[in-house]
């Protein structure tokens, strides 16, 4: 466990849906991953300071939303994914069970599915942030 909180990006373009995925997560997922702090981007910031916030490297994880306006999650993560060397590890948030397979292909590393279970999504988050802090063992 960690005594600092995980930074964890939420990106959509409906204040709405970012406070969904802020509630059903909650300030602590799980009792060995910590606490958890959020900074949130919108429509009013660009996505270059999405981009930006992503590159800096002071984001554990990100949750973008897969409908978001004009520029998608599902996108963005591949573009992310694609770009960013190491990407923190990014869960896509999509409105139907049925689009978790564009999820997958965007390399996301988690799928959260609306409406959000807050059980289910608190687990899902509280296991990609364990896998991000495995230490690889050299042999």
């Amino acid at each position: 466990m960690t005594d600092q909180a995980r930074r964890i990006l939420v990106f959509s373009h409906r204040p709405e849906v970012r406070d969904a995925i802020m509630t059903a997560i909650g300030r602590r997922p799980a009792p060995d991953v910590g606490t958890v702090t959020y900074v949130e981007y919108g429509d009013t910031e660009g996505i270059g300071d999405v981009l930006a916030e992503m590159d800096s490297g002071a984001v554990d994880l990100a949750i973008l939303d897969g409908e978001a306006q004009p520029t998608g999650g599902i996108g963005l993560c591949r573009q992310l994914k694609n770009e960013i060397e190491p990407c923190p590890p990014i869960a896509v948030a999509v409105r139907r069970a049925d689009d978790r397979w564009l999820a997958t292909w965007s390399q996301a590393d988690a799928v959260l599915v609306h409406p959000l279970d807050p059980l289910t999504s608190a687990e899902t988050i509280a296991e990609v942030l364990r896998k991000q802090h495995l230490t690889p063992v050299q042999g």
